[in-house]
């Protein structure tokens, strides 16, 4: 009888496990696999269980003998019965084993919020996914569901991840959000005016930069800013790049947390309470690095092709403009012109920064529009590196 089923890619040997293992045919099941392992000499072994339906601890032991021989074993596709088993069991802990995670389709479905690493979908009106751009995304899904949780026992609403799917080639995170809209429906739809929204998002904004977390729970954002910096030494002049550099490396260590990517689209509004989507961004710092890449999201990428934010976030370019002003005046609590551009363009510095490092790490020298953004990005940076001493405010 034929227990097992089993292909070579390459010098990896992929064996289908099926049925039930158990004490009656535990030692038939064995012999088969280590035929198979004689005749191929695999160097790495994956068992598959899309077909295991139920496996004993006589079946549980072939795969400690297994473990001993191939160090790097995993197993895939396991059925959420047979993975209760490995996780009850402790085989969770010692072997790299994989849920079977169910697959959907977003064709034809709304794109309701966009970030740096994925799009959210809603699939039906109770339930929306993330699908991330990054095929292998798992480990990032499972960052995102901590911190997430992280941010939501320190009393930031958000909606918290309930399961994992399959999206195409890729895996997506599934949320229950009943009835919720984002804040770019709500100015898109005309249910609220862009100085509505901008009020909501800052009073949100506020509440999650007066957050304080313990070290290590997020990453720190200015750490990312001063290799965004430094990537930048090659382009601009020694001494302009020197004072950039200096500058953000004498940004105050903040642990107050930040989105790192808050815009109107990662914003819902849910039977009237604000919820955050799209956490895999979270971060902390001092609150310079925030709004930039607000700045960045209304202004900053779509000023040398003001149809950039209408694509990306739904609303046209020069209401982006007013609601990124807008925002950061609450922000700020209503400050004189001077303070406010003072403000502005330390915010710009950064988000100008990240632009140009971005766009040349895209190959942007070998495209006309992508030359364009990075000397319009570099001109920003030199002209306001003449009158910013501080990134403080």
């Amino acid at each position: 009888m034929e227990y097992i089923k089993y292909k070579m890619d390459g010098d990896h040997l992929i064996i289908d496990l099926m049925g039930h293992i158990d004490s009656a045919n535990a030692a038939a099941v064995e012999k088969e696999i280590n035929e198979a392992m004689d005749r191929e000499a695999p160097a790495k072994l994956t068992l598959d269980a899309t077909d295991l339906k139920y496996i004993s601890s006589a079946g549980l032991r072939i795969i400690l003998r297994l473990r001993k021989e191939m160090k790097d074993l995993k197993i895939i596709n396991v059925q959420p019965e047979v993975y209760e088993i490995f996780d009850m069991t402790g085989f969770t802990e010692m072997v790299d084993i994989q849920k079977a995670y169910r697959v959907i389709s977003v064709d034809g479905c709304e794109v309701i919020g966009q970030g740096a690493n994925g799009k959210v979908y809603r699939i039906d009106p109770d339930t929306i996914v993330k699908v991330y751009l990054n095929p292998d995304s798992l480990p990032e899904i499972h960052r995102e569901r901590e911190l997430a949780r992280a941010a939501f026992v320190l009393g930031i609403p958000t909606a918290i991840p309930y399961d994992v799917v399959r999206v195409g080639e890729g895996y997506g995170s599934v949320f229950e959000l009943l009835n919720a809209t984002s804040f770019a429906k709500l100015i898109i739809n005309d249910e609220k005016t862009p100085d509505e929204v901008a009020a909501m998002s800052i009073d949100l904004l506020k509440l999650i930069h007066s957050t304080k977390i313990k070290p290590g729970t997020m990453p720190d954002m200015k750490a990312v800013a001063l290799d965004w910096a430094d990537f930048l030494k090659d382009y601009l002049p020694e001494e302009k790049y020197q004072k950039l550099h200096d500058l953000v490396a004498a940004v105050p260590d903040d642990m107050h947390m930040m989105h790192g990517d808050y815009h109107i689209k990662n914003v819902m509004l849910q039977n009237g309470e604000v919820l955050l989507i799209d956490m895999d961004t979270l971060c902390h710092g001092y609150p310079v690095f925030e709004l930039a890449s607000m700045y960045n999201a209304y202004v900053g990428f779509s000023d040398t092709n003001h149809h950039q934010v209408e694509e990306f976030i739904g609303i046209p370019y020069d209401t982006a403009v007013h609601f990124w002003k807008e925002s950061l005046r609450l922000y700020l609590g209503d400050p004189d012109e001077e303070r406010f551009k003072e403000v502005e363009e330390k915010a710009q510095l950064i988000g100008y920064t990240r632009i140009m490092r971005r766009r040349i790490r895209r190959n942007g020298f070998d495209t006309e529009e992508g030359r364009t953004e990075i000397e319009n990005a570099k001109a920003h940076i030199l002209d306001i590196l003449d009158r910013v001493d501080t990134l403080e405010f």
